[in-house]
């Protein structure tokens, strides 16, 4: 943002995190870790939980403040980056209090604001305030995401056909499926695209670009819970490359952490393809042989998925200090909303659906 380069910040960035729920333990650890910051602040109406995530991540000693109310916290603090790590319900409401503080960056959560309409309203707020506002989408920050960008890039797949996903944590059978890490996960209407495919969503953008169209076939395997739990949905480009994601969460896969990866990815293309397993390896086979060769991978132990949220902090703070580029800003994170409504309707439909005149249509 034009106002960053005019005023460039200085480490250590001052940060606050709003939400002290389960995933909010991989925020804080990963603030924790990270050198270019100092956090100050936890914010959550259940200070116990708040006190218990701080010492479970060992921050305990840190001198990071506590407290119910998040605008008497930004107060207290002045914060330069606001994390906001809470249900989707209570984003916009954070968002419209966090405009209103000296913060140049405002990191929020996915499902960003719950619903498209008030997405876009969070991002028309934060343009109008001149703040930056990143949607916390990590999964494309994962090191076998990055890696593979960069192989894709450098060409040693060839001319790219086809990315295949299939999600397979096995975390979704029976009456208590969730209830150990996200309870809330029962009651929505919309689970399998809406919570967990819209990483693919983005990442499948991040890799390949825009589809111009797509197809959806969704459905709900246990009777438990609210929404569907099973289902895939297949990217088509204009140039005929294509990108399918084959989701189900009562399936597992061989890893020793289900939810490193959360499942295996073939990249195939004209030279040969790229396979990433459940530990979070990548190898690649050249056309006409059957030999796996290893391909180069940095993948932390660290935190969540490949310490996907640090790295993704890490490039909020980076940009912060150093004014490197930017991903996920919000204004760009719509089209993924964009792209799962279309993914939803084609569900409906049961036929395939144009996806690229909806951005022009939607503003």
């Amino acid at each position: 943002m034009s106002d960053q380069a005019e005023h460039p910040l200085a480490a250590p960035l001052r940060v606050v995190t709003v939400g002290a729920g389960f995933f909010s333990g991989f925020h804080v650890d990963a603030w924790l870790r990270n050198d270019q910051v100092s956090f100050v602040g936890l914010a959550d109406l259940d200070l116990d939980k708040a006190r218990t995530l701080l010492r479970d991540f060992g921050g305990e000693e840190r001198q990071t403040l506590l407290g119910q109310d998040s605008g008497d916290l930004f107060a207290q603090v002045q914060p330069q980056i606001i994390d906001i790590a809470v249900p989707p319900d209570a984003h916009l409401a954070l968002i419209e209090k966090a405009v209103q503080t000296s913060a140049r960056a405002i990191i929020c959560q996915k499902p960003f604001c719950g619903t498209y309409e008030l997405a876009r309203r969070a991002v028309e707020i934060a343009e109008a305030a001149g703040k930056l506002l990143v949607v916390h989408e990590n999964f494309r920050f994962q090191p076998w995401y990055r890696a593979i960008k960069r192989e894709l890039e450098a060409g040693r797949v060839g001319t790219l056909y086809q990315i295949t996903f299939r999600l397979r944590p096995g975390d979704g059978q029976g009456a208590k499926a969730y209830l150990s890490r996200q309870p809330y996960f029962q009651k929505m209407k919309r689970f399998l695209i809406h919570e967990t495919a819209v990483h693919w969503i983005d990442t499948f953008r991040y890799l390949m670009g825009e589809p111009s169209s797509l197809f959806a076939d969704l459905r709900q395997l246990n009777p438990c819970i609210a929404g569907e739990d099973s289902g895939l949905f297949l990217y088509r480009f204009a140039d005929g490359r294509r990108a399918l994601f084959d989701g189900n969460r009562l399936a597992d896969h061989a890893a020793d952490n289900h939810r490193l990866t959360m499942g295996d990815c073939l990249v195939e293309g004209s030279n040969g393809a790229i396979a990433l397993n459940g530990f979070g390896e990548l190898t690649f086979r050249r056309r006409g042989s059957t030999v796996w060769e290893p391909v180069e991978v940095n993948s932390p132990q660290e935190g969540f998925g490949g310490d996907c949220v640090y790295a993704l902090q890490r490039h909020v703070t980076d940009h912060l200090l150093h004014g490197s580029p930017i991903e996920n800003e919000a204004s760009d994170y719509l089209r993924n909303m964009e792209i799962e409504e279309a993914v939803y309707r084609s569900a409906a439909l049961a036929c395939a659906v144009e996806v690229a005149p909806l951005l022009a249509r939607s503003r």
